[in-house]
C-alpha cells in the first residue's frame, strides 16, 4: 500500500531526493523513488533535478552548471527506483560537459546534457524584471492549478499573479506570473540551489505553454513535458522569493512552447527557461 504523504517537512523530503547516496559503480546512481500515493507519473522536475545532481557530483569546484538541455522520453513510474548513469563527455580548463541517462528497469525515461563553467568576469547586461509586478507582500495567496489540500505537502510557497492582459495585436507578455520560494532555508551551496531551481522550473511550465485563448481551458488538454532547457546566468537562491514569469510562444502540431525567466526580488535575472510540451485537445 502506498504511504500517505507527510506535510511535516516537505523541504527535507526534497533535499532527501537530491541526496543520491554513494555511487553504484563508476558515475552510476540508483536512487529510491518513493510512491507518495498520488499521481500516475513521477514529477518531471524531480527527475531533472536528480539528474543534474548526479552530473554535478562528477565535477569539481569551482565549476558550476550554467546550462542544461533535457528530453522527457517516457513517464517515470512512482515507486520504481531510477538509475542515473553519467557520461563524462569533456573536461576542460574552463568548461566541463556531462550527459546523464535516467532509466527505470532498463527503459530510458529521461536524458540531459549539462555544461559547467568556471566563474569569469565579463560584460553584465540583462533584461529587467517587469515594473508592474506586485511584490510578494502585495500578492495574493492563490495557486491556480494545485488543490488547496495538496499545498501543505509542497516544499515551496507560490503566490500566483495570473496572466497579463493581451494587447490589441494579440501579444501576451506573460501567460503565468508567480512568486516562488522554498518554505525554509537550505544553506549556501550554489550547486544545491541550482538543482532545486531545476526542480521548481517544471512546476506550471506546461500550464503556461498553452495558447492564451479562453476557449482552450486546461481541462480540455492532455499534456506532458517533452523537453526542457535552463540557463543559469547569476547566483540565485531557491529559498528566497523570485518571480517566475512565463509566456506562451507558439502552439502548433499539438505542441506548445513556453519561455520563462526567474528574477530575484531585487530584479536580478538568475535563470532563463524554455520548455516544449505536448498539448492535445481532448475530444468531446
Amino acid at each position: 500500500m502506498s504511504a500517505a504523504p507527510d506535510a511535516h517537512d516537505p523541504v527535507g523530503r526534497l533535499l532527501d531526493l537530491l541526496d543520491l547516496g554513494a555511487p553504484d559503480g563508476p558515475d552510476r546512481y540508483v536512487v529510491a523513488n518513493p510512491d507518495r500515493g498520488y499521481g500516475e507519473r513521477v514529477y518531471g522536475g524531480q527527475v531533472a533535478a536528480q539528474a543534474l545532481r548526479a552530473a554535478s557530483s562528477t565535477v569539481d569546484a569551482p565549476l558550476l552548471v550554467h546550462s542544461l538541455h533535457a528530453y522527457f522520453i517516457r513517464p517515470g513510474r512512482p515507486g520504481v527506483p531510477i538509475v542515473y548513469a553519467v557520461e563524462r563527455t569533456r573536461d576542460g580548463r574552463s568548461f566541463a560537459t556531462r550527459r546523464v541517462l535516467a532509466t527505470q528497469e532498463d527503459e530510458a525515461i529521461f536524458e540531459v546534457s549539462t555544461s559547467f563553467h568556471v566563474p569569469e568576469d565579463g560584460v553584465d547586461y540583462q533584461q529587467p524584471m517587469a515594473t508592474d509586478v506586485p511584490s510578494p507582500a502585495e500578492a495574493g495567496n492563490v495557486v491556480s492549478f494545485i488543490p488547496d489540500d495538496a499545498r501543505p505537502y509542497l516544499p515551496m510557497e507560490m503566490l500566483e499573479l495570473g496572466p497579463t492582459e493581451p494587447r490589441a495585436d494579440g501579444y501576451v507578455e506573460a501567460t503565468r506570473r508567480v512568486w516562488v520560494r522554498l518554505k525554509r532555508p537550505i544553506g549556501d551551496d550554489l550547486a544545491v540551489h541550482r538543482c532545486v531551481l531545476t526542480f521548481l522550473s517544471d512546476m506550471g511550465a506546461l500550464v503556461a505553454a498553452r495558447a492564451p485563448v479562453p476557449e482552450l481551458a486546461l481541462e480540455r488538454l492532455m499534456g506532458a513535458s517533452l523537453d526542457h532547457a535552463l540557463w543559469f546566468h547569476r547566483p540565485m537562491r531557491a529559498d528566497e522569493w523570485f518571480l517566475y514569469e512565463l509566456r506562451s510562444v507558439s502552439n502548433a502540431g499539438a505542441r506548445g512552447l513556453a519561455m520563462g525567466t526567474m528574477h530575484s526580488v531585487d530584479g536580478t535575472l538568475g535563470v532563463s527557461m524554455a520548455q516544449e510540451a505536448l498539448l492535445r485537445v481532448r475530444r468531446p
